[in-house]
């Protein structure tokens, strides 16, 4: 199971090994093996090894004898052999993309714009009860005056949130606006004079690079240090959130805690927001899965940030159309009633064999083109209308898909409204998801960008 790297005893599962600690579950440990008990048939093995351990005792006695006689009647002195060479002097002047940094350069350079983040948490029981707890997380300082980019699932449901800072001074922190569908926040601390991290782009990562990640594993082991390298890019994750994402993997370690936290490549440039890892046994039962982490790529998410700090929202880029596959293009299932594909002419039934030039031969190659454009941009769509083809021209629009912090919701830092635009398939707050349809499932992303508020399931795609 892949699972989101917070630290919290609330809304995303974990595997309770020990019945929980401090308010969440640890992962899950191999158990312990079984004692077996030598029996006589067969004990030359046994033997054997109680023989090399012995030995390795004796050796040990024998050799400690030897080291006591030796210093009792040399009466003399021991010279130790001591390095000459100068300590290594971190260098943190430079952080312009230029120059490949060691991995305590790129620690140095960075840890001033890490976060650590506390957030109280007021969720649901599967008794219909109201519980409170906890949750931690990491984050980055994007901005002098106090923008701070996080994970949704570190802040989400949280009433208050605290963010901490590498001298250990403590903020209380504003929800402006997040992308539950991306897993991205964005937040506020009145501060001034903050070192801001350097945006890279994830595009430019290799298979093979090396990766630093700083957060706070555990929520309690603040400003730690994991390096690693990308393992795949664009490696397609359904979480246990049941939303799918394309992320970085990387071997760097990611824990609990790390969520939210910043992926910085070798010139000390942030690349991608780490959230998730895979979390089990292997299906032997032998052996742990180690190693396996994710990140989101920072370009998927750099206009979505942009996009909240500027309109306390994100918007995406939607025609209005539900889709399904066709023979080598995409069918128009329906069209939502005042989108601009209706307004453009679009008609259920339709089969779009192109967009602006380029050949659709299934619904995903028309979502990423559409995903590639900007509201307000003009999509040019080759459609075959009862054998007929023609081009009809669509103004693609915006559809904004988060809430911002509320501004009069009883004062609470961190607090937000409760209605937001679908985007998980879960349906459960206003203007959720799947409002007035069930049984579909969820896809993730490929919808959003048409704008339909419901899953698709089977051929159906969300759209």
């Amino acid at each position: 199971m892949y699972e989101y790297q917070n630290q919290t005893g609330y809304g995303y599962p974990q595997t309770p090994a020990d019945g929980g600690q401090n308010g969440y579950y640890p992962y899950a440990s191999s158990p312990a093996p079984e004692k077996k008990t030598a029996k006589k048939k067969g004990g030359a093995k046994a033997k054997t090894v109680a023989l090399v351990l012995a030995c390795s005792l004796l050796s040990g006695c024998v050799g400690a004898a030897a080291v006591t006689a030796l210093d009792r009647t040399s009466g003399g002195s021991v010279t130790l052999t001591e390095s000459s060479r100068a300590p290594v002097t971190v260098d943190v002047a430079y952080r312009n993309g230029e120059k490949l940094m060691t991995a305590a350069e790129v620690y140095a350079s960075n840890v001033n714009s890490t976060v650590g983040i506390t957030t109280s948490v007021i969720t649901t029981n599967f008794f219909g009860l109201r519980t409170s707890g906890a949750a931690a997380g990491s984050g980055f300082i994007i901005s002098e005056d106090g923008y701070i980019v996080t994970n949704y699932h570190v802040v989400e449901n949280g009433t208050s949130i605290k963010v901490t800072t590498y001298d250990n001074q403590s903020y209380d922190a504003t929800l402006v606006g997040y992308d539950e569908s991306n897993d991205v926040a964005v937040l506020k601390i009145d501060a001034k004079g903050l070192t801001p991290v350097t945006m890279g782009s994830s595009e430019n990562l290799n298979v093979g690079d090396e990766v630093v990640a700083i957060g706070n594993p555990l929520g309690e082991l603040t400003f730690s240090l994991t390096k690693g390298n990308v393992s795949a890019k664009d490696r397609e994750v359904t979480l246990s959130a049941n939303v799918t994402m394309n992320l970085i993997q990387t071997d760097a370690a990611i824990n609990s805690g790390n969520s939210g936290g910043a992926l910085f490549n070798m010139y000390g440039e942030v690349v991608g927001i780490t959230n998730a890892k895979y979390s089990g046994s292997s299906s032997s039962g032998e052996a742990s899965i180690d190693n396996i982490g994710f990140a989101i790529p920072l370009d998927s998410v750099k206009t979505i940030i942009t996009d909240i700090i500027e309109k306390g929202y994100a918007s995406k880029p939607y025609i209005g159309v539900r889709l399904a596959e066709a023979a080598a293009a995409a069918l128009i299932y329906s069209v939502t009633p005042g989108s601009p594909a209706e307004q453009a002419g679009l008609q259920a039934n339709d089969i779009v064999t192109a967009a602006n030039g380029e050949k659709v031969t299934c619904a995903d190659d028309l979502t990423a083109i559409v995903k590639a454009m900007e509201p307000g941009d003009v999509l040019t769509l080759t459609v075959t209308r009862s054998g007929q083809e023609t081009e009809i021209k669509v103004t693609v629009g915006e559809q904004p898909q988060t809430a911002a912090a509320s501004e009069d919701s009883a004062g609470q830092s961190g607090s937000r409204q409760s209605g937001r635009s679908g985007s998980d398939g879960s349906g459960s707050e206003s203007g959720g998801a799947n409002d007035g349809y069930e049984g579909y499932g969820d896809y993730g992303d490929f919808g959003d960008f048409f704008g339909f508020p419901f899953g698709g399931s089977g051929e159906y795609y969300r759209g």
